[in-house]
């Protein structure tokens, strides 16, 4: 009877090492395009803020008033436009009064902000209060509020007073310390820039420390200029 010899089959070490390669490969590209639709998702967001701080300055040019609070809205934009003049302040005292993140249908001075400059075709979306769309999303779907940055409406109570506030919520914290390293000091709770836990929904909050900043948790994002 002849004996019958066992054979053994699998990979080489060199199949093996081919295989590690490949996947080494795939996890850098998949690792490489994250980071590039991270990195396309931030300069947005600064776009963004940005756009803003220019919409805000081409109404204020061209008609002398701030949107939102301009108090001869009917004229500079039309009384057929559909425009509204603002509530909740003193209009055209040059501040934009109201909540920072205004409710459905609002018409206080910080809601109709965004008609104004819409109407004098100086920011896209929808004119009417009412419309779902109303409000603008940020590039990472969250609110973004405008208001003038006095001490009662400080969205972070350490900020300068005097300014224009922007701020924008749902933003992580790696997206947070990204744009205030691009637009200002790169510090959580210093600066022009500076956030806070965005689970936290009305005004005078506390900037995060920047040692207990989580790449993963959300924070609401402001800017005073």
């Amino acid at each position: 009877m002849k004996s019958m010899k066992s054979q053994q089959s699998g990979f080489t070490l060199v199949e093996i090492a081919i295989v590690l390669v490949i996947i080494g490969l795939l996890l850098g590209g998949i690792l490489k395009g994250q980071e590039l639709i991270n990195s396309a998702k931030v300069k947005n967001l600064i776009t963004d803020m940005r756009n803003i701080q220019t919409q805000i300055y081409g109404y204020q040019d061209r008609f002398k008033q701030v949107p939102g609070d301009d108090a001869r809205v009917l004229a500079n934009l039309g009384a057929s436009s559909g425009a509204t003049v603002g509530t909740g302040g003193t209009v055209g005292n040059g501040q934009i009064e109201g909540a920072l993140f205004p409710a459905a249908a609002s018409t206080e001075e910080s809601a109709v902000f965004w008609q104004h400059l819409r109407l004098a075709n100086l920011a896209s979306g929808p004119t009417a209060t009412s419309d779902p769309q109303y409000y603008p999303l940020n590039a990472n779907n969250g609110r973004i509020g405008v208001n003038t940055a006095t001490s009662a409406q400080l969205w972070i109570s350490t900020m300068p007073t005097g300014g224009t506030q922007i701020c924008m919520k749902q933003m992580t914290g790696r997206y947070a310390k990204q744009i205030d390293t691009a637009l200002d000091d790169g510090v959580s709770n210093t600066g022009s820039v500076r956030f806070t836990d965005d689970t936290f929904n009305a005004p005078g909050n506390v900037a995060e420390t920047p040692a207990n900043v989580d790449d993963g948790k959300l924070y609401t994002v402001c800017m005073v200029f």
